[in-house]
Parts: C-alpha cells; structure tokens; sequence
C-alpha cells in the first residue's frame, strides 16, 4: 500500500534526540530557542515562538491578540476541526463563511459581509498548503480594524505573491508528524508585533517570564527540546521534502486525466502538504476510494464533515448553509504527494486514478 503520509525519520533526526537525551536538558532550552530563530528566519518575521501543538498555537495566538469572550472571528468551515476549537477555547464565537470552489479557502467577498460589531478577527486557513487571497483579507481586515490570525497549519514556506506564509499577522503552524516538516507533535506560532511576541511566551509557560514568579495566569504549551531536535534536523530537509512535493503534484497534474485537479493561480507558491482530486459531478467517492484502496494506493477525505455541520458546533452557531464547503466535502479525494514517493508509486498512483 501507497501510503497517504510517511513521515521521514533519519539518522540526523534519531542523532540529534540522543544528543539531547545525552545532554538531560530535556524541556524548553537550547534547541527550543535555535528552532524559532530559523523559523522567523524562514518566514520573515521577528518572531517565531514553539508551543506544543498547532492547536496550542492558534489558542495562544488568539489571546495574545486580546480575543476573548463575546468576540466573533471569521474562519473557514472547510478545515481541521482545530481552527474553529482554538476560538471557542478563547471564548470567542466562530462565524463561518464559505469558501472559493477552487482553491477551497475563504472567500474574501463573503468575508466583509459577515462582519458585524462583534468581529474581531479573521481566521484565514491555508488549506492543503495554498495560501489564502491574503491582499483582498487584509485590505478588508484594515478596512475594519480587525486582527489576522493566520492558520498556517499545513502551509510551512507557502507563500503568496512572494510574501511568506506566516507574516501576515500572527501565525500558527503545525509541526505534527505528517506535515511537511515535523517534531513529532509541535507548533509554531509567527508575528512581527512585538507586544503579541510577549504575551505568546506568558501564555505558552504559566505566565512567567522568571521562573516561579507569575505575571498573569498561562498554560503548560511549552515545547520540548527533544522535539525542537527533530524539527531543527527536518528545517535541513525542508526545501528538499516541499521540492519533491512540488514534482509529483506537477506529474499529477500533467498526467491525471480522468478526474478534476486542483488549481494554482499565479503568484501562489503551494507546497502541497495534500493533493486533493474531486469526484465531482455526483460521482460516487466511496466506490472511488474503495477502488484505489483495493489497488494499494492510500487516501485520505480531508475534510468529511464540514465544522459547521458538526453536532456540538451546531449548537452554537445554529444552521448555517455553506453549500460550496458543504458540496466539495463530500467529493475530495487526497492522494499521497509527500516526498518519499518513488518515481514508480507516483506512476502507479496516477495509473490507478485514472481508471476511476
């Protein structure tokens, strides 16, 4: 079976984990510190600050930015369930708007007419590794005078009309196993400002900025240097990893022939942490994705229920009709595209799609 992620683990990557081991500095320190000074680098911000997952870091990034209860944030239903979490874990409300039917991220039109007194923020998600319309959402953010969250989740070196994911605002990233580089389970939260800089480090470590002497109250989100130790030996890899992505996602596109494909439009740099195909047009998925398991190719819905539709969240934000998220969750498809793909799984792989 071709599987639908394989996380890459290296004689770099097991060195350095022993070397922290060896070392018994096994919490935040030395390799915590070294990790954000390359991920700001990478991004082109001031600031990266490592939290404990990507789920951690949207919820940090969120406070620091003053959201909190009775606020609203505008997000996208077509994403992992965290996005809209980390904004009732604020005490926010998620507003969903619905997304564009080809790049499967925010609409920016829809976006401005969602914003009422209580808006607070956009959350953009750069879904699958595109970058959101970042122009038209920041244009409509400073229009209203309303912070950008970035979920840069899946989008680790995407940019946007050569600007980096990760500084349009405050950033959170993910650096969970299948992402396009990991530590295991981590985040990284990205910003330029320097007040929200500060309030990330309070909140990621109890509120102490000496130890034992508390400013505010903050959570245990801290990252381990044993994780940093992984993500500083993936950081060597990551042009690499996002460079082979880029080739099999330019043979998928070439050579797929019997289902819709996803689109770039220019000015995007996507970095494919998924490659997802639509069995459009009222086509069965499920018999699909049976036909490709059985044949040994491996995939993934990504997402099956939009999070608007989940029963908890529809409690709080009622029912709502998002009929373009609502109609592509029910026909994605992603097929594997990470970079341990050899030149025959990916002929294999789109053999196999195209006898769909």
């Amino acid at each position: 079976m071709i599987p639908i992620s394989k996380p890459y683990i290296g004689e770099e990557e097991k060195k350095a984990v022993l070397e922290v081991m060896d070392s018994g500095m096994l919490v935040q320190g030395p390799r915590v510190a070294k990790l954000e000074e390359r991920f700001a680098q990478l991004c082109g911000v001031k600031h990266a600050i490592a939290t404990s997952s990507g789920t951690t870091a949207l919820h940090v990034a969120l406070l620091a930015n003053g959201i909190g209860e009775g606020d609203e944030v505008i997000t996208s239903p077509f994403t992992f369930i965290a996005s809209a979490n980390s904004i009732l874990y604020a005490g926010a409300k998620p507003v969903f708007v619905d997304v564009d039917e080809e790049t499967f991220n925010l609409s920016p039109a829809l976006v401005e007419k969602a914003i009422t007194p209580r808006t607070k923020a956009i959350m953009p998600v750069h879904l699958f590794g595109y970058v959101c319309d970042m122009d038209a959402l920041q244009a409509i953010a400073e229009k209203h005078g309303l912070k950008i969250i970035e979920d840069a989740c899946q989008a680790v070196a995407a940019s946007y009309n050569g600007k980096m994911a990760g500084s349009f605002g405050t950033a959170a990233f993910s650096l969970y196993a299948t992402k396009n580089i990991m530590t295991g389970e981590g985040g990284m939260i990205t910003t330029n400002d320097d007040a929200v800089a500060d309030q990330c480090r309070l909140l990621r470590a109890h509120g102490m900025r000496r130890r034992y002497y508390h400013e505010q109250i903050g959570y245990n989100y801290r990252l381990s240097d044993l994780h940093a130790a992984i993500g500083l030996a993936q950081m060597d890899r990551l042009a690499g990893f996002n460079e082979k992505r880029k080739a099999n996602a330019a043979y998928f596109n070439t050579h797929i022939e019997s289902v819709a494909i996803p689109k770039v439009k220019a000015g995007y740099d996507h970095v494919w942490h998924q490659y997802t195909i639509r069995m459009d047009g009222g086509r069965d998925r499920d018999a699909a994705v049976k036909q490709l398991t059985e044949a040994g190719v491996g995939t993934g819905i990504f997402y099956p229920v939009p999070a608007h539709q989940q029963d908890y969240m529809r409690e709080i934000v009622g029912d709502v009709s998002l009929p373009v998220a609502e109609r592509i969750a029910q026909e994605v498809i992603s097929l594997p595209v990470h970079p341990m793909l050899s030149l025959d799984d990916v002929g294999k792989i789109v053999a196999e799609v195209n006898k769909l």
